[in-house]
Formats: structure tokens, C-alpha cells, sequence
């Protein structure tokens, strides 16, 4: 790397809700990105506004929770539009005066790339940008991630950014980084071929406490309330023994024992993908961790593959439900019938999970579903013996589900993506309460009852 080669700040901003918690989340995509560009002579700098090991913070066991935990968090006033929520509103992450001595503390940089998440996370991407733009007002600021591609418009509008980057960045990274630092070069990876890139950058974190991995992009499902095909449009697939060596990698050199698989179709023609990574795993007789916070296909889940998994490490399996109703759920996906799903279990139990390993994700707050529809697929969930997990709806810009969504919300949603904050319950019929809130969690705990 050249000494006068351009300066690159990587950036992951403040969380601004009603409630936010590290279920094992991290900036993969921009992490790849600076893996990129250091691999092609750029210096890569990254701040993590979430980083619940900064410096600053009080010492905490990084194993514990499997690497998850809670986000240190600031209480601040809430967005206007959501004053009628009866809920605390924060900025989830590091403090702001820390953030602003890091910024303080480095080089300035001749290109700065923020990410974003959630839609509705918004505010924090400003607020974030405006402290950046406060300490280096004259540097360029590209914002890239989810928020920027579902939301185009309104992050042109409101984030501060100079511009907005939508879609994957692998492909124009190099061409955008050299436009804007005159640092031009050609690409040593195919950006169509996941197995020419280089690992993520995790190594960049103050501490490494879990590492994420992609064995895949996209998803050959098209459910109607996930944005997947449109965030990932083309499917690709990596090499499975090249992903057992990456995971070997980040285990012997950064002693890393949890894994958190980010596929969205992790199972998908597993006989030829995720069966021989399996192997690999349990042929290296590595005392590792997986989990699977973005769930595992039902439909997908055989005799051989529980007991592959089992054998292999998988320790927190999420499965992609949805919903229980299983003879009105073609409105919602086609992904699993409820003999595919009885069966799913009986795999997982005779493989030797137990209920504590095995939750189902459900959906609530759906465009026309009752507290009645929730609490029986819950009861359905627990009468399998595996846990229900409730997912609560965010509707999502350009799904097939967000017209129907619109119709449904009290709240205009396309004014403003706040209003699709899933805390709020914008679909539900009586929207956010208390009562609806702590009557769901009630059944969740105790198996049975009605809402």
C-alpha cells in the first residue's frame, strides 16, 4: 500500500428507536466493501457507532449470549410523527462526544461511505452524518446499505449525504472511489463471483466477537413482505469448501467460536452446497458455534441435513414460519405446508435439538391479521414443542405486500419510512398498545391462552 494512497472512513451509524439489541448484527456488506478497496491500495479507516466494545464502554464478557448483548444507549426526544407512542425513544450505540473524538482523532479522509439498515432507522443516518459533517465539512459522503435502496428518494432528500448509492456496491465501488479521490483501478475480483472477493473486514472491529457468514447471495423465493429479490437480485453461490476455509481462518486466527450464518436460503440445493460445508466443519473437529438469525427454509430441513447440522455445531436454529395458517398463507409465500413443517421437526428432534435450540419466526402486525390469527399460530408453534419467536411486520417499500400494507395503516406511509417502524405496529388494526404487546409475549411464554 502506497504511503500517499487516498484515505477511505467507513462508517456504521447510530440507531435511533424505540428499542434496539445486537441479535448478532453487523455491517457485512460495508466491511466487504473495505475489504475491497484495501485490497486494491486504499487506506481503509471504520467507525462502528454501534460498537458495544469501544474503548469508552464498560468492560464486557464478548462470549457471553453467544456474542450478542445489549447496545449502550442515550435517551433522546422522539421524532415529532411519533410523540403519540407511549414507548422511550434513544440513540442506540456509542455516546456522541466519542464518536466525535474518533473523528477528531484520525487523518481526514478523502472519502467517507456511511451504511444504513432499517428503513426507519433513518434519523440516526442523519444524525450520524451531521456530526461527520461537523468535524470534516468539506469531505464528500456517499450513503450506501438499505435505507439509500429502498428509500432513494428520501434519503437524496434527507440524510445528508452528497450522494446516494443504491444497490449492491461491489460492482461500482472501485469506480466510485477513483471519481472521488483520483486513485483509479482495476478490479483483481469478479464482482459477479463470490469466490474471488475478499473476506469482510471484521478485523477492522475494536474486538471480534462473533463473525457473520455468507455461503450465498439472493433468494429463489419471492415473498410478498421481504425485499430480498430486490436488494440481492442475482443469485450466487460460493464454493462450500472455500466457506469452510474462511471459517477456519477467522477460528485459528482471531480464535473466533461463533458463526451467524446471513444467507437468505441457506439450505437451498444443499445436497451440492450447504451438506459438503457441513462435512468440511465436522470433518475439521472445530469446537464452533453456528446460528441462523436470518432462518433456515423449512421445506428444506431432511433427516440428513438435521443431523449434519447437529453434528457440525448449529446451536440456535431460527426457521423461516411465518405464520401457522398454513391454508391461508399464499397470500403471504409458498414456502412451506404444514405436513413439510411436522416433518421439519420430527428431523430436528430425532437429530437431537431440543426446543431451546429450535424457535419458529412468526410474523405479527400483518395487514388484516387479528391478535386471534397470532395467538394460534403461537399455540400451533408450542404444540410442536419448538419456540415461537414473534417477528413484528415492518412494511417495506416495492414488496408485494406494501400496497396491501398502505391500505391497512392508519399512518401514510409513503410520506415518511418512520411510520413503518414495526414498534409502532402500523398495520395493526388498534396499532401500538401495551396490552397487545404484553398480551403476546404473555402467550410466547406460557404456551397457551388467548389474547
Amino acid at each position: 500500500m502506497k504511503k500517499n494512497a487516498p484515505h477511505i472512513l467507513l462508517v456504521n451509524p447510530w440507531i435511533h428507536d424505540f428499542a434496539a439489541y445486537d441479535f448478532w448484527a453487523k455491517p457485512a456488506g460495508l466491511l466487504i466493501l473495505g475489504a475491497i478497496l484495501r485490497d486494491h491500495g486504499y487506506h481503509v479507516l471504520y467507525i462502528d457507532c454501534l460498537d458495544r466494545f469501544h474503548p469508552n464502554a464498560a468492560k464486557t464478557d464478548i462470549t457471553k449470549r453467544y456474542g450478542r448483548g445489549p447496545y449502550l444507549k442515550t435517551r433522546i426526544p422522539k421524532p415529532e410523527s411519533l410523540k403519540h407512542i407511549p414507548r422511550n425513544y434513544s440513540r442506540y450505540g456509542i455516546k456522541y462526544e466519542w464518536f466525535e473524538e474518533d473523528l477528531r482523532r484520525m487523518k481526514k479522509p478523502d472519502l467517507i461511505l456511511v451504511t444504513s439498515l432499517m428503513t426507519y432507522w433513518y434519523p440516526g443516518v442523519q444524525e450520524t452524518i451531521e456530526c461527520i459533517r461537523k468535524v470534516f465539512p468539506d469531505v464528500f459522503i456517499v450513503l450506501g446499505g438499505i435505507y439509500s435502496s429502498l428509500c432513494s428518494n428520501h434519503a437524496s432528500s434527507n440524510s445528508g449525504a452528497d450522494k446516494i448509492a443504491p444497490g449492491p456496491g461491489e460492482a461500482s465501488i472501485l469506480s466510485l472511489v477513483g471519481k472521488h479521490t483520483g486513485l483509479s483501478v482495476k478490479p483483481t475480483f469478479d464482482f459477479n463471483d463470490l469466490d474471488t472477493y475478499p473476506y469482510p473486514a471484521y478485523d477492522l472491529q475494536n474486538i471480534i466477537n462473533y463473525i457473520p457468514v455468507m455461503t450465498s447471495r439472493g433468494c429463489p423465493f419471492s415473498c410478498t413482505y421481504c425485499a430480498s429479490n430486490m436488494l440481492n437480485p442475482n443469485r450466487m453461490v460460493r464454493d462450500p469448501k472455500l466457506v469452510a476455509e474462511e471459517i477456519f481462518f477467522w477460528h485459528k486466527k482471531y480464535k473466533v467460536t461463533d458463526f451467524v450464518f446471513y444467507d437468505d436460503a441457506l439450505l437451498v440445493n444443499a445436497e451440492k452446497h450447504a451438506l459438503p460445508l457441513f462435512e468440511e466443519i465436522i470433518k475439521s473437529g472445530f469446537q464452533i458455534r453456528f446460528h441462523t438469525p436470518n432462518a433456515i427454509h423449512v421445506r428444506e430441513i431432511t433427516k440428513k441435513s438435521a443431523e449434519l447440522m447437529k453434528k457440525a455445531g448449529f446451536h440456535t436454529m431460527r426457521l423461516g414460519l411465518e405464520t401457522a395458517a398454513f391454508e391461508n398463507r399464499d397470500e403471504l409465500d409458498t414456502k412451506v405446508t404444514e405436513k413439510e413443517f411436522k416433518k421439519a421437526i420430527d428431523c430436528l428432534k430425532q437429530a437431537g435439538f431440543k426446543k431451546n435450540h429450535v424457535g419458529a419466526y412468526l410474523l405479527a402486525g400483518l395487514p388484516d391479521q387479528t391478535k386471534k390469527d397470532i395467538a394460534n399460530s403461537i399455540n400451533i408453534v408450542n404444540q410442536n414443542d419448538i419456540t415461537p419467536v414473534l417477528a413484528y411486520y415492518s412494511p417495506i417499500p416495492h414488496t408485494a405486500l406494501w400496497e396491501k400494507a398502505k391500505q391497512a395503516s392508519k399512518y401514510d406511509l409513503e410520506s415518511d419510512p418512520i411510520f413503518t417502524n414495526n414498534a409502532i405496529l402500523p398495520c395493526m388494526e388498534d396499532g401500538f398498545s401495551w396490552e397487545t404487546v404484553s398480551s403476546l409475549k404473555k402467550l410466547v411464554n406460557n404456551n397457551a391462552g388467548n389474547p
